[in-house]
């Protein structure tokens, strides 16, 4: 599932701050539901694809940073544009 990220000169709507191959836009969803779609979305790609998320959930950075750790995924950068946050993951390794 690829999703092109969109592109934007105005800070204000928090675009896509990477070109990346999956880019999923979480906002206006409450926790948990950022981090449950991040690890669906993460589920159907290879490892080592890197997707970029937005929350504006203020839970997200915790969340995410903690989702990373226990799944095994790398989170490469986090940052905040006006109210939302920017993820960018790498998928860490198949688990068996």
């Amino acid at each position: 599932m690829t999703k092109t990220p969109v592109k934007s000169t105005q800070l204000l709507h928090a675009p896509f701050q990477h070109d990346c191959d999956v880019a999923e836009d979480f906002r206006g969803l409450k926790c948990p539901l950022p981090v449950l779609k991040a690890r669906r979305t993460l589920s159907r790609v290879s490892s080592g694809v890197q997707a970029e998320f937005l929350a504006d959930d203020p839970a997200s950075p915790l969340d995410m940073a903690h989702f990373c750790e226990i799944e095994g995924h790398r989170l490469l950068q986090f940052e905040t544009v006006g109210d939302v946050f920017s993820f960018l993951l790498e998928k860490g390794p198949e688990r068996p």
